[in-house]
């Protein structure tokens, strides 16, 4: 039998409340309803719209971004869960105009087809490298199973994230 929390456990928020997200190394300050995904934060509050809304039920790996350097799926995760933390997303890869190893190896692979999915499998791969050095290219594939290509750039892709693990 499910064990039950007591009423005083719960906090009930009704209506919007104010939010800070630190996103790719700024503050912002919104009024969010609280049941406001951090994908739509991103897109239509910050208007960073690198990250892509996909399948929107968490099965693609389009909205992936960083939360503290861990890969989440922005679309499975409530704005007002992640405060608190640092967020990134592929707009905070990139030094300025100088892009992120990583970013130029999936220009040099062409592993970038039609795009859509780039700004998650480059988040995810971000989030792959710095948990540890996948060792062989089936731990690169396992380890991004959970973005999905439409064009079928897995090849080039896996070269890219191989170049970038080969150069550290």
């Amino acid at each position: 039998m499910p064990t039950r929390l007591p009423a005083a456990a719960f906090t009930l928020i009704e209506g919007p409340a104010k939010v800070t997200l630190h996103v790719n190394g700024q503050d912002h300050t919104l009024s969010l309803e609280p049941r406001v995904t951090l994908l739509d934060a991103l897109r239509e509050r910050l208007h960073l719209t690198g990250t892509k809304k996909g399948c929107d039920h968490g099965q693609c790996g389009a909205c992936t971004v960083l939360v503290d350097g861990r890969r989440t799926l922005s679309c499975l995760s409530l704005a007002m869960s992640v405060q608190d933390t640092r967020i990134t997303t592929v707009e905070g890869l990139a030094d300025g105009e100088r892009l992120h190893p990583l970013q130029a190896a999936f220009l040099a692979h062409d592993a970038f087809q039609c795009g859509f999915c780039t700004p998650g499998q480059l988040c995810s791969a971000m989030g792959l490298l710095s948990e540890g050095r996948p060792h062989d290219d089936a731990a690169i594939r396992e380890g991004m199973s959970g973005n999905l290509c439409r064009c079928g750039a897995y090849p080039n892709i896996l070269a890219a994230i191989r170049d970038v693990r080969d150069q550290a």
